[in-house]
């Protein structure tokens, strides 16, 4: 969702007369994204803070957008005196009338539903992949997140509106589709004329359509909205790539209840299994999180038990973190720092086996991978394959750099592939 933000903030100033820079010092806006999902996070955003206001030219406007601001709200000016904007994530587009006022303080953290996407302008030329919202916000409430004060209640946008950033997107350069969402398998709108409910997989098979569109991906899912309609069209829709991010969080009955996470593990694990049955070369990545308040060591082992069992290609774990406004911040039983450490080095060092050995079992396939363009030397061109795995290749010797090719896996490691072009 932030990189979604982050262009469409960069394709608003556009339509003001700014032009982006990788030179701090030249910047006459400075403008800092935030997510607010750990508290390491949001300190960081305040020594980065720190930072700029130390290095920026003195007329140089700067502030914070996102998530960090909807939640520091007004002590953020507190802290950084010379900020000149804390704007929430539904509030950004309002951006604009720091410039009109560039003497005054904006604060605007209000959540307004779904404002700011009939406020931004559409962008000109998308990107290879165009990352599309269709809904804002949770319901589900887990004791540990701080999603639902930063982005709200989840509200849906209206299908025909989703249609057409689409088709704007496949228009002006796109070949990817990604569907976005706090709780992005949760969308449902009801159009008021027809009584018609669309769904996720109603928006996958209207883009499908598109000639342009060659794939289709959507995040972040929750398991209980992962409904037979959805798992149905990953065996009928071959512009869906084979790959699903679904978080389990925690591999424990006894953590996810505490969690608020309504699901058994036997569900769960009869999802992935509808999954494989109706797309055989589906893989799953999870998001972990170890250390949460009253985790044992059999919580932990439980955790352990079902990555060895699931095998999940590609995961994101973190240490347990308390957020302001969850319910999990003022629970007894926090762990130690020391205890969530090792779980988390344990657990990070199995996920990369899983990694490594999955990357391994790609070498000698041939698969049709997106270009994301060149590496830091210029040597190289940097693909993604429809598993979401980076592979390198060699840059082409005066020939023009396609975005969408056939490549032969040549080597792997853990964190990436190796391949060559197949002309």
């Amino acid at each position: 969702m932030n990189v979604y933000d982050g262009q469409r903030i960069a394709t608003m100033l556009n339509k003001h007369g700014f032009e982006q820079t990788d030179i701090l010092t030249d910047a006459d806006i400075i403008i800092l994204n935030t997510c607010a999902v750990r508290e390491k996070a949001t300190n960081k955003v305040f020594s980065a803070l720190g930072r700029i206001r130390q290095a920026k030219k003195p007329s140089a406007l700067f502030g914070i957008v996102g998530c960090v601001a909807r939640e520091t709200g007004g002590t953020a000016f507190k802290r950084i005196p010379d900020l000149n904007f804390v704007l929430g994530p539904q509030s950004y587009h309002k951006l604009p009338e720091i410039l009109k006022n560039p003497d005054t303080k904006l604060l605007n953290i209000d959540l307004t539903g779904l404002e700011k996407f009939d406020e931004l302008p559409q962008m000109e030329k998308s990107p290879a992949v165009a990352y599309i919202p269709i809904q804002e916000g949770c319901n589900h409430c887990c004791t540990y997140c701080i999603v639902p004060y930063t982005r709200g209640r989840e509200l849906s946008r209206p299908f025909e509106d989703i249609i057409k950033d689409t088709i704007h997107a496949a228009n002006t350069g796109a070949l990817e589709i990604c569907f976005l969402g706090q709780n992005v398998n949760g969308y449902k709108y009801t159009d008021e004329t027809t009584g018609k409910i669309y769904r996720l997989s109603d928006l996958i098979k209207e883009t499908a359509k598109l000639e342009s569109i060659k794939r289709i991906r959507f995040t972040s899912s929750y398991p209980t909205e992962m409904t037979d309609d959805l798992i149905d069209i990953f065996k009928t829709e071959p512009k869906l790539l084979p790959f699903l991010n679904m978080p389990i969080q925690s591999g424990s009955q006894n953590v996810l209840t505490k969690m608020n996470r309504p699901y058994s593990l036997d569900l769960y694990i009869d999802i992935v299994d509808k999954l494989k049955s109706a797309r055989p070369d589906i893989q799953i990545s999870s998001d972990f999180i170890v250390g949460f308040p009253g985790e044992t060591d059999q919580d932990f082992e439980q955790t352990m038990e079902i990555a060895r069992k699931i095998k999940y290609i590609n995961s994101y774990s973190f240490k347990y973190s308390p957020r302001p406004h969850t319910a999990a911040a003022l629970m007894k039983d926090q762990i130690p720092e020391a205890i969530k450490a090792a779980r988390l080095a344990k657990l990070d060092s199995y996920l990369n086996e899983l990694q490594r050995a999955f990357n391994e079992s790609c070498v000698g396939k041939t698969m049709e991978c997106l270009c994301e363009g060149p590496d830091k030397t210029g040597n190289h061109i940097v693909y993604r394959t429809p598993y979401m795995q980076q592979c390198i290749v060699d840059a082409p010797k005066d020939m023009p750099v396609k975005q969408l090719v056939k490549i032969r896996i040549t080597d792997a490691n853990k964190a990436s592939l190796r391949g060559e072009v197949i002309n």
